[in-house]
């Protein structure tokens, strides 16, 4: 299925207005039921219930919808005219609605009957500074050397804050929260759900990733840094990292003196057997390459392109080749620039003249894991979905609603959560958002967001924006 020319025009009027007046839903078409298609026949749950569908709940919930996407790496991507079961917290089956018993159904489940709504993945963003106080008072210093992999950006998260808030509003459900990139290493990220109140049920995993940062800002570091430097001490510090984890490899399976646990090198144990992934801060062709050669190839160990800007995509090849995949984000257009952003140091892109689209120009290479993300606050968290919106107006091919897998399944594949997020696959958390139309679409409505199926938003209550 493609949808490319609604989004190319939504996105277009996007440029214009950050985010349109919500049309109104209205009531259920069938059966009797309440404003938003809950079965008035459902029992209401007591202050001691849990909700239907949720953790530990007696009941489940089913979502009949006009539309679910249903997101796996592989396979059918839609279903029409569909029934999202939600059972203890979890995606337990998508179905045909026609094979639903839906009188049978109410004995065990409540039923939201949405046929005007679409079902989807909760949107994944690999790229946040916003889980903190804001993004200039969050506890986080990550400029003290210049690779520092030892600092945790976890210490400094606190649940429920405005940016959180925005993001759950507009069907984000998990992020990456990471460091800056004042420096070539900034530490450890974590992988983070949105809508809840507290850390214990808001982190996914930890360590989400190691943030490196190649080239670009960590120049400006003290007095400035060359890149020829920065590629030496990032390896070096790499390598270190890596005999650290093949000495713990080694007690472990023959015995010996037990390794002094060092909590500078403790994640590299993660990333070399091959649980996290290292999230790399890259653009430009020529460091775009470094890191994809470096850390995949020579290194052997797993990272994703966060950024890929400029003329990046140059890399997209080799980077397909390695199993490397590109998280675009905030830039999705590829502009001719030269710009010296410190004495001596150019950003030349010459694109003679033309203006590409990004996620386009690794499409066109041959790429197919391509995410998007926002660098939020540099975009707002809210704004992820017009990230793929953008893309798809700028030339991004979506014919297998591939705007919508780099919001779902390609981020979460990418940073290896695929199991828990990203899909309607059963078995997958219930992290699931409920619109009126395309996600991606700036004129569309999210009515409901959902986390391990928990109700986290619900527009007729509460408006953020």
């Amino acid at each position: 299925m493609s949808l490319p020319s609604t989004l190319m025009a939504a996105a277009g009027a996007a440029l214009v207005c950050a985010s349109a007046t919500a049309a109104p839903w209205g009531k259920s078409s069938t059966g009797s039921h309440g404003e938003f298609g809950v079965e008035a026949s459902a029992p209401a749950s007591t202050a001691t219930e849990r909700e239907p569908g949720s953790a530990g709940s007696s009941r489940g919930l089913v979502i009949l919808c006009r539309k679910a996407l249903l997101m796996p790496l592989v396979g059918q991507q839609i279903l029409d005219n569909a029934a999202v079961f939600v059972e203890n917290g979890k995606i337990a089956r998508v179905v045909p609605r026609a094979d639903v018993d839906v009188v049978a159904l109410r004995e065990t489940h409540e039923v939201m009957d949405r046929p005007d709504a679409w079902v989807s993945p909760g949107l994944i963003d690999l790229h946040s500074h916003v889980a903190g106080q804001s993004f200039f008072q969050n506890d986080l210093n990550d400029m003290v050397y210049l690779t520092n992999p030892g600092i945790r950006a976890r210490t400094s998260v606190v649940p429920m804050n405005s940016d959180f808030l925005n993001g759950s509003a507009a069907g984000v459900t998990t992020v990456l929260y990471i460091p800056g990139s004042g420096t070539n290493i900034g530490g450890i990220g974590v992988l983070l759900k949105t809508g809840f109140a507290n850390y214990e049920r808001m982190e996914l995993r930890h360590p989400g990733s190691l943030k490196l940062a190649q080239a670009g800002n960590p120049e400006r570091f003290l007095d400035g840094v060359g890149r020829m430097f920065m590629n030496w001490n990032t390896r070096n510090t790499f390598e270190r990292g890596i005999a650290y984890a093949k000495r713990w490899i080694a007690y472990e399976e023959s015995g010996g003196e037990r390794p002094k646990v060092d909590p500078q090198w403790e994640v590299f144990r993660d990333l070399y057997n091959h649980t996290v992934q290292v999230s790399a801060h890259t653009q430009i062709y020529q460091v775009v390459l470094m890191t994809v050669k470096m850390v995949k190839e020579k290194l052997g160990l797993d990272v994703y392109i966060d950024h890929g800007s400029f003329d990046g995509w140059r890399a997209a090849e080799e980077a397909q080749v390695l199993d490397v995949p590109a998280i675009l984000g905030p830039r999705q257009v590829s502009v001719s620039i030269n710009v010296e952003y410190r004495p001596g140091m150019f950003i030349v892109n010459d694109n003679d003249g033309a203006i590409f689209g990004m996620a386009a120009k690794y499409q066109e290479a041959g790429h197919t894991m391509i995410g998007f993300n926002t660098d939020a606050p540099v975009i707002p968290q809210e704004a992820l979905p017009l990230q793929a919106a953008m893309a798809v107006r700028y030339g991004f091919k979506n014919d297998n609603v591939d705007h919508m897998r780099g919001l779902t399944i390609i981020p979460a594949t990418a940073s290896g959560v695929q199991a828990r997020v990203g899909s309607l696959q059963a078995g997958t958390d219930a992290d699931i958002i409920v619109t009126s139309g395309d996600p991606t679409d700036p004129r569309t409505t999210v009515f409901f967001t959902f986390q391990e199926g928990e109700k986290v938003y619900d527009s007729s209550v509460e408006r953020r924006f």
